[in-house]
């Protein structure tokens, strides 16, 4: 398998044990104070079941646990939804205090926002349509010249850029949301979508015919991101996560969304 990796997932668990102060907004600034106590997360509510809309709220598993947080800090929480993309910028420029969306922790993203610890496990999964010829990870190295879709800035963007575009092995179309990724997949713009599993099966239960392969693409952990050095927020917000790993609250979370299979 001609694989080149040239990414870095980060694996481990980064610990923080300063203790809980509801502290510092967005910048690099601890004396600041949580605005108005509203707690203000960047999310793309566009990726199952982690954060998507119902009934006119975002809910999901980030969007529970985040709320979980503000309640053990006692603010109350905003999330504000926008493109993937725009993410982690908001969080650098302070008009958010943290983001959570599926955000893999890694090597790239570690030089531009510092991580809590993490919470989930995701894995970076291959869609494809009836009869198509990849049957496995190997095969986008091995055959290549195939068209793959992506939702633009997401690890599994990162990952097919660097590992498959970059030798010129493949083409990578970038969408805005990973429901359009699937939809260029049915109408046969691509042949086969690259996202996280959850949503993965989402979007195939939805679409008769899709496949989600056996062979994973990649694992990765999930974190909170918050802006370079705003260290009283993010060890308050991450006392209040080890906290709710450690009740096993999260998983609870975790389970009522994917279930424990």
């Amino acid at each position: 398998m001609k694989r080149v990796i040239r990414y870095l997932v980060i694996t481990v668990t980064i610990v923080m044990l300063l203790p809980i102060a509801a502290a510092c907004g967005g910048g690099n600034d601890d004396s600041l104070t949580v605005e108005s106590g509203v707690l203000i997360m960047a999310t793309n509510a566009e990726f199952p079941p982690y954060e998507f809309w119902e009934g006119g709220a975002i809910v999901g598993i980030d969007a529970e646990i985040a709320g979980e947080i503000a309640k053990k800090l006692g603010l109350t929480l905003r999330i504000d939804d926008m493109d993937f993309g725009a993410i982690l910028a908001a969080v650098d420029v302070g008009r958010a205090d943290m983001a959570m969306a599926g955000l893999t922790i890694t090597e790239d993203r570690m030089e531009s926002v510092d991580f809590s610890t993490s919470y989930a496990t995701g894995v970076q999964v291959i869609i494809v349509g009836p009869g198509s010829p990849i049957t496995g990870v190997d095969d986008l190295f091995d055959i290549g010249g195939f068209d793959i879709g992506v939702q633009e800035s997401t690890t599994g963007d990162l990952y097919t850029t660097w590992d498959l575009e970059d030798e010129d092995l493949a083409t990578i179309h970038r969408f805005r949301r990973g429901a359009d990724a699937v939809q260029a997949l049915v109408s046969g713009r691509v042949d086969c979508v690259v996202i996280d599993n959850e949503p993965a099966k989402a979007f195939v239960a939805m679409n008769p015919g899709l496949v989600i392969l056996e062979t994973e693409f990649v694992v990765e952990d999930y974190a909170i991101a918050f802006a370079k050095g705003n260290t009283a927020l993010r060890d308050a917000v991450d006392g209040a996560l080890r906290e709710l790993i450690a009740d096993g609250t999260a998983k609870r979370i975790i389970d009522k969304y994917i279930g424990t299979g």
